[in-house]
Order: C-alpha cells, then structure tokens, then sequence
C-alpha cells in the first residue's frame, strides 16, 4: 500500500540511460492484469525500455519493482540478471533458435530452471497445445509460417510463468491476413494471464485499441501522454498522437475568454499558430491546443451558408480512402483533413487540385490548456 492507502502498482519503473546521444527518462506504472501500449515514433526510446524492464540493458539511474520485488536500484546498487526476473520477452523477430524444435524452444527457459527435460518437454507441448500448436511440437521454425513462429515465441515467454509479459512489435513481421487472426489469438492469450502485467510496444493503432488497456506514448525519450487510446484521441498533445489517431490538432492563443461572463454575444476565438482561427464555444484566455476530429470538418463547393462559425477556403491535396469513406486531405489556413463518404465525393466531384471550402461547427471544436 501507499501512504495514501492505495495500493502500489504492480509494476513501478523510473528508467534513465544514456545511449550514445540518446537519453532516456521516463517513468511507467502498470496494475496487475493491465496491458499497456507503448506507443511513439521511431528511435523515441519504446524498445530500449523494454530491454530495460527484461534487464538486457543497465539503467543509468531509477529504479525498477516488480510485485514487490526489486528487481533494480540504482542508488542501491541492486541489478537482479535477467533470468531471475520471471519476465517474459517476446521479440519482433521472434528469435526462435533455428536448431530447435518449437517444443524444444518452448522447453529451453524451463530447462534453464532446472526442470528435468521429460517435465519441460510435456508443459512446453502443453503451451503449444494452448496457442493452436499442438501438432507443430516436432518443426523447426524455417518450417513454420510467420504466424506459428510468432505463437511459439509467445508460448516460451509464457513458460517460465512470469509476472511481466514484454513484447516489442510482435505483429510487426506478419503479413495482413495473418495479423488480424493473430492480433485476436494473442489478446485471448494474454487475458488468461490475469496475474501479470503485459506491455506491447507497437506503431499501429489497431494493435493498441485490440491488445491495450492504456496507453503511453513516447517521443525523444520522454513520456508526452498516457491514458486510453479514447482519451488520447480526444484531447491530443503532440503532432504525433494527433496523425496516429487521424485527428486534426493545432496550437494558439486563446482570447476573449467566457470566464465568469453572462453575454451570450461574447465569441471566443483561437488565434493559429501559422495562421488562421477558431471560434470556439468557451475557453479561458492563454495558450491552448485545438482538436478537430475529421467527420466534424464539411467539404463544400461553394462558401457555406447556415451555423457553422468557421469556415475558410482550400485546395484539395489528396484524397485517402478508409473503409467505406474518404480522408480528404485541404490545403488552406488552416490545412485539414475532413473524413466523409465514397457517394459524397462522387456528388461533389471533389479531386486534388480542386478549390473547395470548408466548415466546422463551433460545437464540434475541443480546446485544452497546452
């Protein structure tokens, strides 16, 4: 427990290191049974703190617990070697051992342990049983497809019954087909792990919505935001996160503050970074950050007539199917991109380089301090 009686986290981890020019600092909690995504752009630290976690990597300072345990402490002088931390790591390569059977790769962590090989041969079969592999025992991974070798990696990690499952872009390697299936096999998997915590390093967002509970989000070493990936989609706070989960952000200064006014005439307004401007719905005064979900941004052909209080011309720079609709993406001040059907775009005949113009309501524009 907390001084505050509540009860600490399952995994609690401040990790700095220095990488060459890289540095590192970030601090992470997770609940048991929690999966948690690490998200970020490339070379933002997400794989270098899970070999941090799994103990592949010394910390320069922090401290790393797990259930109670202390698995390092840099201040103390505490480093537990990797293979007493009853972590599980999953790479994106898989790394199976190209000799060995998936039982024997299976097998070779409990072997490690001491567990004679009869009983480690019969639980990892046992493993590959539970992953949809019980007839794959005998191959060696040149003779398994990306998926197999994918569930035989996850079954090893499995194996030594760990407190904390770590797996970075599992699904990375997998063609499309093969992802989808092994994106819902791999959360049954984890969700019969309840009394462990499990983190997915991933770019793709699909993957997070499917596997994660929470996410973290890392750029330039540094944790910028963390939450579900609703309220990351709601309120933004990098470039990043913004593209990731498809929704236009900007940054402003906020003026003609509604705080503590009863005239319904008062309009606050967001003036732009780069130009251009919101008039949003209340807000205090200051530098804020404006979001603006697609399917809120109309396409016209004409200047719009009726409520909507924002409105402004742009060129059309490309047109980006989604399922059953159109990401359209509008040059302009601002630049935007509106998201709307397939027969819409054919009634409007919108292609690049056409001259539209576009519209948000008020209503439909969310402002947070930045």
């Amino acid at each position: 427990m907390t001084d505050r009686g509540v009860p600490a986290p399952y995994l609690h981890a401040e990790v700095a290191v220095q990488l060459g020019t890289f540095d590192l600092d970030v601090t992470i909690d997770a609940a048991v049974g929690e999966t948690v995504a690490l998200l970020g752009p490339n070379g933002a630290g997400k794989s270098t703190l899970l070999r941090c976690l799994a103990g592949l990597t010394p910390i320069d300072r922090g401290r790393i617990v797990l259930n109670g345990t202390v698995l390092e402490d840099s201040g103390a002088g505490v480093r537990m070697p990797p293979p007493d931390r009853a972590v599980g790591m999953v790479f994106q390569q898989h790394l199976l051992f190209p000799s060995m059977t998936a039982t024997e790769n299976v097998a070779f962590g409990l072997r490690s342990r001491g567990i004679p090989k009869a009983e480690a041969r019969a639980q990892a079969n046992a493993l590959l049983a539970l992953v949809g592999l019980g007839d794959r025992g005998g191959h060696r991974p040149h003779e398994l497809s990306g998926g197999q070798s994918q569930r035989v990696a996850l079954a090893r990690a499995l194996a030594i019954d760990p407190r904390m499952i770590l797996l970075d872009e599992p699904l990375a390697a997998l063609d499309v087909t093969t992802r989808s299936d092994i994106r819902r096999e791999l959360r049954t998997q984890l969700d019969r792990r309840p009394d462990c915590v499990r983190i997915v390093v991933t770019h793709d967002p699909v993957d997070a919505f499917a596997l994660a509970d929470r996410a973290v989000v890392i750029e330039q070493g540094r944790v910028v935001q963390h939450g579900t990936l609703d309220e990351l989609a709601r309120r933004p706070r990098s470039a990043y996160v913004a593209d990731l989960l498809g929704v236009n952000l900007y940054r402003g200064a906020a003026v003609g503050s509604t705080a503590g006014s009863t005239v319904e005439a008062v309009r606050p307004t967001v003036e732009l970074e780069g130009g251009g401007r919101f008039v949003v719905p209340a807000i205090q005064d200051g530098e804020v950050f404006v979001a603006v979900r697609p399917n809120a941004v109309s396409v016209h052909l004409r200047p719009p007539d009726g409520s909507a209080r924002n409105a402004w011309p742009g060129r059309v720079d490309a047109l980006e199917p989604v399922g059953g609709r159109v990401r359209i993406h509008v040059a302009g001040t601002p630049s935007v991109v509106a998201e709307v059907t397939t027969d819409a775009v054919a009634e409007l005949g919108l292609r690049a380089g056409a001259d539209v113009w576009v519209s948000v309501k008020a209503t439909e524009v969310d402002t947070y301090p930045a």
